[in-house]
């Protein structure tokens, strides 16, 4: 398998907006000696209190929400989508509460300055959580968001994550 190297965000050089919304990735935590792992599709990458920054969304029902707030760290992770579209599907609709998702879709579970990633990845971020916000309905200017996403009241937290490193085939 080729191996990963290190670069920085001011050289990566991918459109967040192909990787995230259409690609989409997966993000992964630790806690207490285990790792839950879902697919995300929002998100975005910029600048946040003078450090480089990844944000991600996840719903208070989702699993995996335990697990990033168990953590001081972590993963995003991108994949070729065309040879892991199926599993990328698999782990945004399959709870790790009811099966073991990542020994199911036989990844090799890694670990990069303590924090879990994917060796079958193509890019991988690995963040330092900085900042956990809720979005409830009283934070939409927009209301027809509210309506549109979240009939069923389940909201995101948004978690802000300094990006800490880079890694790239």
């Amino acid at each position: 398998m080729e191996a990963f190297r290190t670069i920085t965000p001011e050289t990566f050089d991918h459109s967040p907006f192909q990787m995230i919304g259409k690609d989409w990735m997966l993000i992964t935590a630790e806690k207490d000696g285990k790792v839950n792992t879902m697919t995300a599709a929002w998100g975005g990458l910029g600048v946040m209190w003078g450090k480089n920054a990844a944000f991600a969304v996840i719903r208070k029902s989702r699993y995996t929400k335990e697990f990033i707030d168990g953590a001081d760290s972590f993963s995003l992770t991108f994949f070729d989508k065309e040879k892991y579209g199926k599993m990328l599907g698999y782990m945004g609709s399959v709870s790790g509460r009811d099966a073991d998702k990542i020994k199911e879709c036989e990844l090799a579970l890694v670990h990069y300055k303590g924090i879990p990633y994917f060796a079958e990845a193509s890019k991988v971020m690995l963040c330092k959580k900085m900042c956990c916000q809720p979005i409830e309905s009283q934070s939409f200017i927009d209301e027809e968001i509210d309506d549109q996403w979240y009939s069923d009241k389940d909201y995101h937290d948004l978690y802000i994550g300094e990006i800490i490193d880079i890694l790239v085939r």
